[in-house]
């Protein structure tokens, strides 16, 4: 397993260790242990001009997934998943609203690009699909927050 981060925002201190060991629970608790993946962590304006350019989307938003699955040449190298990426400036505001520690919130985070990563997914598609990836994120966060529900 080969997780690359890059802290790329200097509001907030990270520890690197602990987002890995993040990702590498969350590999496990998907049965993926073999998988690469790259943790992006920036602020609003780095991820809005993200948002804006390849997804065409002119605002701020929390996580942003990059796939290397998809498309023509998706298989070329299946253990190398993509990159996700984190606004910290985002997570925050999210944290404070949901009582949620910065910590956790960045945890609920990776696993939502971690799951779209694998290719599970929550926009334009049926109501079945979304619950199923919100009951995977619940799944997996409980197991990381053992004492903590997510909402």
């Amino acid at each position: 397993m080969k997780i690359q981060i890059e802290n790329r925002q200097s509001r907030f201190k990270i520890e690197k260790r602990k987002i890995r060991s993040t990702v590498s629970t969350i590999f496990q608790l998907l049965d993926c242990p073999d998988k690469e993946v790259s943790i992006v962590l920036t602020d609003d304006k780095h991820i809005h001009a993200l948002n804006k350019t390849y997804l065409g989307r002119d605002k701020t938003t929390n996580v942003i997934s990059f796939s290397l699955q998809e498309g023509e040449h998706g298989n070329i190298n299946p253990s190398l998943l993509g990159d996700v990426v984190i606004s910290l400036d985002t997570a925050q505001k999210d944290a404070l609203k949901g009582n949620l520690a910065l910590e956790q919130e960045i945890e609920y985070l990776l696993i939502h690009g971690i799951l779209h990563l694998l290719g599970y997914n929550h926009e334009n598609t049926s109501q079945a699909e979304t619950r199923k990836m919100k009951q995977k994120e619940k799944e997996i966060f409980s197991k990381l927050n053992r004492n903590q529900v997510l909402i």
